[in-house]
């Protein structure tokens, strides 16, 4: 008898389901195995079969195996974009994670339909702000008084539903590139700002970008009561920054910094906003993963980075560029693991699905959740500045 599965089950690559989450897929069929030689062969049958009507987006932080077949790179937010310039793609796979697919399916036309390979590629950080304890959040900021004052600003690494509660609350979405803008706008309608769902973006951009304090920025823990601070604490705070993480950005330390510059001599060090205060501070270089790959690709011949950001990503810029040292910040590697679920069996098995006539794993965002989640959307697209491409 199989045992019930509980909250915390491991769910199998492909095998089993949990309805009441992202975590997890059942599979129709079997998946081809992963040593099967002729996945490559498979994968480019499909694509060729479905022709325009196929549409392939991959993540920088995907596998090479994926990237292979992806139409074009990039990061969530560009990618979406790309999709919504190619009306005439009927399927759209999204090599990448849920959120992503569902920014992709806010952004494109009802006749596209969105696919993710593994519905178990979900985001860590983006589930740690579920839209309920977002809302449990807003009624604790109306009883003491500073809901109306406060502009809500989510990172696109969020869920759709987190999107649109922005959205419906006068606020925005924002990316690493333009985090900074997006909270200036904020304090410009409001006394103080919800940032969601990365403490670090959110405490980087007020401090380092707008010249906040450390103290001007409080944490609200979701699993406490009141966010685990004091009515005062919340009146006074200009940031409200949501306990949340990326799970791979969060490995980095202010030591790693500290042993890849005894390590390599004359290294620059660039990470991602998404790293602790304490790592961005002793960097070189801090930035999105666009930057991360244009600041190497012009670098000078001969120079040394340590890369702060997700490791398929900084592999592919050490093969890119044999003229240059390009090194793992963090001694001990670690992958995506939600984004490495995306893999090649995967992709065929989508693919051929779809050449089959059966569209598999279509991620659909409700009307009213797309439709404020593309308020929120479109309040950063009005920003000045230069358009967002990068998160």
């Amino acid at each position: 008898m199989e045992p019930e599965p509980t909250a915390l089950a491991l769910l199998l690559l492909g095998q089993q389901a949990d309805p009441g989450s992202e975590r997890g897929v059942e599979c129709p069929g079997d998946l081809p195995a992963p040593s099967d030689p002729d996945l490559v062969s498979r994968a480019r049958a499909a694509k060729e079969a479905l022709g325009d009507r196929l549409f392939i987006l991959g993540h920088h932080y995907q596998r090479d195996e994926v990237i292979e077949f992806a139409d074009v790179t990039g990061d969530s937010f560009k990618l979406s974009q790309q999709a919504a310039a190619r009306p005439e793609a009927e399927f759209i796979v999204f090599c990448g994670v849920h959120f992503m697919a569902e920014s992709a399916d806010i952004l494109t036309e009802d006749s596209q339909q969105v696919i993710l390979p593994d519905l178990a590629a979900g985001c860590s950080m983006a589930d740690m702000a579920a839209i309920g304890q977002v809302e449990d959040c807003w009624r604790v900021l109306e009883r003491v008084g500073v809901a109306e004052s406060t502009i809500p600003i989510t990172y696109m690494n969020s869920s759709a539903a987190i999107k649109a509660f922005t959205g419906k609350h006068g606020g925005s979405v924002c990316t690493s590139s333009n985090a900074e803008r997006s909270m200036t706008w904020a304090f410009e309608r409001g006394e103080k700002v919800l940032f969601l769902p990365d403490q670090h973006l959110g405490r980087n951009t007020a401090v380092r970008d707008l010249g906040l304090s450390l103290d001007d920025c409080v944490i609200y823990n979701p699993h406490k009561a009141n966010g685990g601070l004091t009515d005062e604490q919340i009146r006074t705070a200009k940031v409200l920054l949501w306990r949340g993480h990326c799970s791979v950005h969060g490995r980095f330390t202010a030591e790693c910094v500290d042993d890849v510059r005894e390590q390599v001599p004359g290294v620059n060090v660039i990470v991602h906003p998404e790293c602790d205060y304490s790592v961005v501070e002793k960097a070189d270089q801090v930035g999105s993963t666009e930057k991360i790959i244009t600041a190497i690709e012009n670098a000078p011949s001969g120079s040394a980075w340590a890369v702060g950001t997700e490791l398929n990503l900084v592999k592919r810029l050490a093969h890119a560029n044999p003229d240059k040292q390009v090194v793992y910040l963090d001694k001990t590697v670690c992958f995506c693991s939600t984004m490495n679920r995306i893999d090649l069996p995967h992709l065929v098995w989508s693919l051929e699905n779809l050449v089959a006539g059966n569209v598999v794993n279509q991620i659909v965002v409700d009307p009213d959740t797309q439709y404020w989640a593309k308020v929120a959307l479109d309040r950063m697209l009005a920003l000045p500045g230069p358009a967002p491409s990068q998160d």
